[in-house]
C-alpha cells in the first residue's frame, strides 16, 4: 500500500435509520429491545428443554440447536449496539470492533445458511427415504454436517474481513446500517473497492444460493413424493411433519433473495426502507423460530406442555404444604 494510503479512520459511526426523527429513537430501541429479550427467552428455553430432556436427542434437534446457536450469537452480535445507539445515543465503535462484528454477522449468516440445508437434507430422507432414515440420517451423521457447515462458512468469510481491513478509510465514517457488514464499510474506503467487493458478492451468491438450490431440490422432491400418497389424511401428515421446518427456511432465504434481486427487476427502496428489510431477515428469525419448534415440532411442544405441568403442578403442591404447616 503507498504510503498515502494511511488509515485515518479510528472508529466508525453506526447510523442506523437515516431518516428516523429523534422523538423515536425511544421507542425503535425499546422495541429492539423486546425482539432481543424475546430471542434469548425463546432459544434459552428450547436449550434447557434440550439439555434436560434425553427424548429430544434427535437427529433434527440436534440441526435445530445449530440454528438456536447461531441465532442468539448473531443477536447479540448486533442487537446490543443497535440498541444503544437509539437508547443511550452511543453511535460509535471502535475500527477493530466494527470488522470483529463484520466478521461474526457474515459468518453466522453463512453457518446458518448451511444448516438450513442439512434440516432440508434430514426432512428429504424422512419423506422420500423414511424406511432407511434410521441408517442415512443417525446422530453421528447429523453431528458431522453441522461441523463441517461451521467449518465450511470459516474460510471466506475470514479472507473477505482480512482483505478489507488494511483498505485506506480516511474520510467518512458513518455507517448507514444498523451493523457493520462488508458492503457498508468497503463503501467508506478511499479507494476503488472493485478488486474486494466482487469477490465478497461471488462468495455471498454462493453461500446463499448453493444452499437454497438443494432446498428447493429436497423440497421439490418431497413435492412430488406427497401427491403420490393416495390418501388425503397420509398427503396432510406428511406435510406436516415438514410445515415447520418450510417455515424457518422461508424465513431466512425470501427476504434474502428479495433484498439482492429487487435491483434487478426495477424495485427501489429508499435508505430507510432497505434497512429494515435487512433487519427484518435478520434479527425476526431469531426470535420468531423458537416458536416454530415449540408449537410446530411435535416432540417439542410435547415436552415444553409436560414441563409447564409439571412446574405448576409442583408450585400447587408447595403452596398447599405451606398452608397445612401455617394451619398448624
Amino acid at each position: 500500500m503507498p504510503e498515502g494510503n494511511i488509515t485515518s479512520v479510528k472508529n466508525f459511526v453506526i447510523v442506523g435509520f437515516p431518516g428516523l426523527h429523534p422523538n423515536y429513537y425511544g421507542l425503535v430501541s425499546a422495541a429492539m429491545f423486546l425482539v432481543y429479550v424475546c430471542t434469548l427467552v425463546g432459544n434459552g428455553i428450547f436449550l434447557t428443554l434440550f439439555a434436560r430432556e434425553k427424548s429430544l436427542r434427535k437427529p433434527m434437534h440436534y440441526i435445530i440447536l445449530n440454528l438456536v446457536a447461531c441465532d442468539v450469537m448473531f443477536s447479540t452480535t448486533t442487537l446490543p449496539k443497535i440498541i444503544a445507539r437509539y437508547w443511550f445515543n452511543n453511535a460509535g465503535i471502535s475500527f477493530l470492533g466494527c470488522f470483529i462484528q463484520m466478521y461474526f454477522v457474515h459468518y453466522l449468516s453463512s453457518v446458518n445458511s448451511f444448516v438450513l440445508a442439512i434440516m432440508a437434507f434430514d426432512r428429504h430422507v424422512a419423506v422420500c427415504n423414511p424406511l432407511r432414515y434410521p441408517m442415512i440420517v443417525k446422530e453421528s451423521t447429523v453431528i458431522i454436517l453441522c461441523i463441517l457447515a461451521w467449518l465450511l462458512a470459516e474460510p471466506g468469510v475470514l479472507s473477505m474481513v482480512i482483505r478489507a481491513y488494511p483498505l485506506p478509510y480516511c474520510s467518512a465514517n458513518t455507517v448507514l446500517q444498523c451493523y457493520c457488514d462488508h458492503v457498508s464499510i468497503t463503501r467508506l474506503a478511499c479507494t476503488d473497492r472493485t478488486p474486494y467487493g466482487f469477490p465478497a458478492f461471488v462468495f455471498a451468491m454462493v453461500v446463499l444460493l448453493c444452499p437454497l438450490a438443494f432446498i428447493l431440490y429436497s423440497y421439490g422432491t418431497i413435492i412430488l413424493a406427497v401427491i403420490q400418497i393416495s390418501s388425503t389424511q397420509g398427503r396432510l401428515k406428511t406435510i406436516s411433519t415438514c410445515s415447520s421446518q418450510l417455515m424457518i427456511i422461508a424465513l431466512f432465504f425470501i427476504p434474502r433473495c428479495f433484498n439482492y434481486l429487487a435491483p434487478y427487476i426495477g424495485i427501489s427502496f429508499s435508505a430507510d426502507a432497505q434497512i429494515l428489510v435487512i433487519l427484518l431477515y435478520s434479527l425476526l428469525p431469531p426470535m420468531i423460530n423458537p416458536l416454530i419448534y415449540c408449537i410446530r415440532t411435535k416432540e417439542v411442544k410435547e415436552t415444553l406442555t409436560k414441563n409447564l405441568a409439571r412446574s405448576t403442578l409442583l408450585q400447587f403442591v408447595n403452596q398447599k404444604v405451606h398452608i397445612s404447616a401455617i394451619c398448624h
